[in-house]
């Protein structure tokens, strides 16, 4: 059994739109609406949901909220998976740039990363998304299919003549491109991993595709907008009617971009990439087969993963910076951010703060089995090799990895990156672990899918 619902989440003009550092974002207009879809699977006495938010971020206190209260329509706490798509066009639910617990006037609390009230009403949706699906069950049949789309994504760290990384982009690349830039550090996953959920009359109530690209063609306009998921949610409504309710779950992207690294002649334009998706999307679904699904799981596994050691001299600076201005200045009269050595200054600050309460960040890895395939939850940023090696090691051909689940943990960077530095590896909030990190998820990652299919009797499905 299956059910789904969408429920609208764009928030009123004024609230602080996230993805930026220092950057004063509040929100002009809706370009676009941002919605909350949840999806709910029961066979037998399993029940599993999963809620799927056009949002920046969300962290732990307020994902909490939403896993806890879904226990009072049966769910365990294991079977809830909150994923926030990361558009950079929407606001964050709960604080990330910096801590609550860190001190500033009220006037600058959009420093940290999110608008409170709205985080509290956000929450309040995602719930009732939740109690919509649980209370549209039907019969569904499953069917599981994935194409490639190579064009669409690409690797954001080039790695220049020094040694070091920049980001290329479509502001910066220039008519003859960046010389400096020798190679990209690393690949991209082209994979469009799609679950259709089919009822009775042959239609679908329910499609879950699965893709890894930062949404961040529209940023950093002010503009409300869920970009390329959003986009691509309209395009499959549009192929399949409106009684089906698209989900996309954006998959490990902390070092990838929808922007190509050696094209001047780029444009933005999140609804072409949602076009372009939904032709794969379309193409799979045709040549998808259905079953019944009888065998519906979930495990979780905790990590303590170590925060990194901050440099002294850094921290001492940092420490100076913020005691010669405890408030954060504007850098212009219309008021359009804080100086960005400012807020790098406080997440040093801070993260020593945190650092110092506990020494390690409890980072929760969640799988859903559903049939033969695997859904993997990872909280944060990881980066795209680390999904790459959870689909290579899984011993099922279906799986789909999720970013950005259950609490934003920052960055997971691949070990070389810290090497050759970039925004990734700078230290504070957003990229708080120590080389190897991403290395233990995957180890662990793997160990919890292989334990949910050990028994099933038919194998690896490579």
């Amino acid at each position: 059994m299956a059910g789904v619902a969408r429920v609208d989440i764009t928030p009123e003009r004024g609230v602080q739109v996230a993805g930026a550092v220092g950057l004063h974002r509040p929100a002009k207009y809706v370009a676009d609406p941002i919605f909350a879809r949840a999806l709910v699977l029961t066979a037998g006495d399993e029940k599993l949901c999963i809620i799927s938010a056009d949002l920046t971020i969300i962290t732990r206190e307020y994902s909490d909220q939403v896993r806890e209260w879904a226990g009072k329509l049966g769910f365990k706490r294991d079977a809830v998976m909150v994923h926030a798509t990361q558009t950079h066009s929407a606001p964050g639910v709960g604080h990330f740039i910096l801590s609550e617990e860190f001190d500033l006037p009220r006037e600058f609390d959009w420093v940290k990363g999110s608008d409170l009230e709205y985080s509290a009403w956000a929450v309040e949706r995602m719930k009732e998304a939740v109690k919509l699906a649980d209370g549209s069950l039907e019969p569904v049949k499953l069917g599981f299919g994935s194409g490639i789309e190579g064009r669409m994504a690409h690797n954001r760290r080039a790695v220049t003549r020094d040694g070091s990384i920049l980001m290329p982009g479509p502001r910066w690349t220039g008519p003859a491109g960046n010389t400096d830039i020798l190679y990209m550090e690393g690949p991209i996953d082209p994979e469009v991993a799609v679950i259709c959920l089919r009822d009775d009359s042959l239609r679908f109530p329910a499609i879950v595709v699965n893709y890894a690209c930062h949404p961040v063609h529209v940023f950093p306009r002010p503009i409300i907008s869920p970009d390329w998921p959003g986009a691509l949610c309209d395009e499959i409504v549009g192929l399949y009617g409106d009684g089906c309710t698209p989900v996309v779950i954006n998959g490990p992207c902390g070092n990838v971009n929808p922007w190509p690294p050696f094209d001047p002649d780029y444009v933005e334009d999140h609804r072409e990439m949602g076009r372009v998706l939904s032709r794969t999307v379309g193409t799979v679904v045709e040549n998808m087969d259905f079953a019944d699904v009888s065998n519906l799981d979930c495990a979780s596994e905790t990590l303590a993963l170590p925060i990194r050691d901050i440099d002294p001299e850094d921290l001492e600076r940092a420490r100076e910076r913020i005691g010669e201005e405890p408030v954060p200045a504007w850098i212009d009269e219309p008021c359009r951010g804080v100086k960005g050595d400012w807020v790098m200054a406080a997440g040093l600050v801070d993260l020593d703060n945190l650092r110092g309460k506990s020494p390690t960040y409890d980072y929760e890895i969640q799988v859903f089995r559903v049939g033969d395939v695997a859904i993997v939850g990872l909280p944060g940023e990881p980066f795209v090799e680390g999904g790459l090696q959870i689909k290579l090691n899984s011993p099922t051909r279906c799986t789909v990895v999720a970013h950005d689940v259950n609490h934003y943990a920052g960055y997971l960077p691949i070990r070389e990156a810290f090497e050759r530095g970039g925004h990734e590896t700078s230290t504070g909030n957003w990229s708080r672990f120590r080389p190897g990190a991403l290395d233990t998820v995957v180890e662990k990652s793997t160990e919890v899918v292989r334990e949910l299919f050990q028994d099933d009797g038919q194998g690896p499905r490579h």
